[in-house]
């Protein structure tokens, strides 16, 4: 059982001065700040393209869950909550008030 204080119905952002997008040279999502770079794994950058402001956390494992047409949902939410908190306690994103 996963313990978080990512809300189900929160919506998060990256947050400044964080710049999220795909760097071609390194073939994949990156976080870029200014002491450097982040590269992030295929997941954690669908994970964070979906951190718009907008989407709710339910609405972005629904979506996840859709794109990996995954079978096991509370695997798919467990991944994403935590990978949400430690996003969350780097400070990469923040909670769309």
């Amino acid at each position: 059982m996963t313990t978080t204080n990512i809300s189900s119905l929160s919506c998060y952002e990256i947050r400044s001065p964080f710049l999220f997008r795909w760097e071609e040279s390194q073939q994949a999502h990156v976080l870029l700040y200014p002491e450097g770079i982040v590269k992030l794994n295929a997941t954690g950058g669908e994970i964070l393209k979906r951190c718009d402001g907008k989407t709710n956390v339910a609405e972005l494992i629904d979506q996840l869950a859709h794109s990996y047409n995954a079978s096991d949902i509370d695997a798919i939410r467990n991944g994403v909550l935590n990978f949400l908190e430690v996003s969350h306690g780097k400070g990469w994103i923040r909670a769309k008030a």
